[in-house]
């Protein structure tokens, strides 16, 4: 299975826990399904909810800055909300809810309950699925994705898409991010390695389950996980080859999505796309492969692949058709340096160097997302009216400088601002008078990656003449 992220059914020590800790709660709904609560015992509520947004992490722990960005984004900035976290079994060692301890740690987190369930009856458990349907965030731990697709057709599988559907977000790590594409590798016949797959992609133990989880956005997709310490590119290819062989997506392409252990990739309610922590994969094959039959080796030519570092952005809504290298697999044996090349095509002028401002963008949750601009990019807008603001999201990696100059025409004066996550200023530029060009820079010191926005505010006058903004980094 996809590296356990070990957990024991001990009930008993979940019941000591619930003698010290007021909020844990042992459930006697069924044996096998035990509850801890951490934070508030009281649902946060409110009308209406910002996301959605997902995490898709390469190991089963929580990666703070994506969890912190998700949270941030599904509460847009204000208020509070509820996680819960869903594990097939409990920890072998050290604390019963690993990754509650740190969700618990992000601003604007009311509780998080961890639900462990070992049996696939528990997906039918109500105090399971009313704590689910009042979360805003459900995280999948690692262990057993076979258990997790047991859950399909459950009521359990429609609460969690109704959080999502409320404007919440879903996620999960190792097992947990199989269980949240499309096309699930289920490791229900056993794992399989690159070798095994590539040498017969219908091994028995290449195996999948469809039709559970369909986020909006990230249609035809096949996760996998610990990707490049385990060394699964090879593997990842099979699974797209067969999924294109056997339609198990449309329009005749799949895309893999291999993130390794530590990394994280957010995607927020338009599809887009950052990477945080370590390296993700993006593999896409768009034909036929030239040989992919039962116990003979795969031969597939030409898979097109994307390397995201931390900080890199990726359009799921609008995927891209440059930036990619190409790697292929001849009887079974894949090209030298799968992890890294050259890129056949470099995005040009055309393939996202621009962004014109698209309103309305007057505030963090509706900003435009400039993380997909190839360095030194070009940000384009307006201040149409007397108080205009324009907002434009930027993700920045540990130890990166941008550097942001902005040419303004004579219509107005418009100010330069740059904000942190929260809202709160950390650089400005405000230079007095209409047609006073604007230029700031800054440097994240903090470890991973961060996001940050470029707030460009109408501080007297208006017009439609554009203003222009060089954002580097370096």
């Amino acid at each position: 299975m996809t590296s356990r992220h070990a957990r024991k059914a001990a009930y008993a020590a979940v019941s000591l826990c619930a003698l010290t800790l007021p909020l844990t709660v042992p459930q006697p709904a069924h044996a096998s399904a035990n509850r801890v609560r951490l934070g508030s015992a009281t649902d946060a509520s409110r009308a209406s909810w910002n996301g959605p947004a997902f995490t898709m992490n390469g190991a089963g722990g929580v990666v703070a800055a994506s969890m912190a960005r998700a949270v941030d984004d599904i509460r847009g900035g204000t208020g509070s909300l509820d996680v819960v976290v869903l594990a097939g079994s409990a920890p072998t060692s050290g604390s019963a809810t690993p990754e509650c301890d740190t969700v618990m740690t992000l601003p604007g987190v009311n509780s998080c309950t961890t639900w462990t369930l070992t049996a696939a009856a528990d997906g039918s458990n109500s105090q399971v699925n009313t704590d689910i349907r009042n979360a805003e965030f459900v995280y999948f731990a690692g262990g057993d994705q076979c258990r997790y697709a047991a859950w399909k057709g459950t009521a359990l599988e429609a609460s969690v898409e109704s959080v999502v559907a409320k404007g919440g977000g879903a996620g999960g790590g190792s097992a947990g991010h199989h269980i949240n594409s499309p096309v699930v590798y289920d490791a229900c016949n056993g794992s399989v390695t690159s070798t095994q797959a590539l040498a017969n992609p219908y091994d028995r133990a290449v195996s999948f389950t469809t039709g559970m989880f369909q986020w909006a956005n990230y249609g035809a997709v096949i996760n996998d996980s610990h990707f490049v310490t385990r060394d699964r590119m090879g593997r990842t290819m099979a699974f797209v080859a067969r999924a294109v062989k056997d339609g198990l997506t449309t329009g005749g392409s799949a895309w893999g999505v291999g993130v390794e252990e530590g990394g994280s990739l957010f995607i927020d309610r338009d599809g887009k796309a950052t990477q945080y922590g370590k390296d993700a994969y993006v593999v896409l094959g768009d034909h036929q492969p030239e040989q992919a039959v039962e116990r003979k080796p795969l031969t597939y030519s030409g898979f097109k692949i994307w390397r995201l570092t931390p900080g890199t952005a990726f359009d799921f809504k609008n995927r891209p058709t440059c930036g990619y290298y190409l790697r292929s697999v001849t009887a079974g044996v894949p090209d030298a340096s799968l992890y890294s090349g050259t890129p056949v095509t470099d995005c040009g002028q055309g393939g996202g160097t621009t962004l014109v401002e698209s309103e309305p963008n007057d505030t963090r949750d509706t900003a435009d997302d400039a993380g997909t601009l190839v360095s030194p990019a070009t940000i384009t807008g307006a201040m149409q009216a007397a108080g205009d603001r324009d907002y434009f999201r930027v993700s920045l990696a540990s130890g990166q400088t941008a550097s942001l100059t902005c040419s303004v025409p004579a219509a107005y004066d418009a100010d330069l601002y740059w904000l942190d996550s929260a809202g709160s200023t950390l650089a400005r530029s405000v230079n007095d008078g209409a047609g006073t060009d604007e230029a700031l820079t800054f440097t994240r010191t903090a470890s991973g990656t961060g996001t940050y926005y470029v707030d460009v505010e109408a501080y007297a006058g208006s017009g439609t003449s554009a203003y222009t903004c060089t954002l580097t980094k370096s």
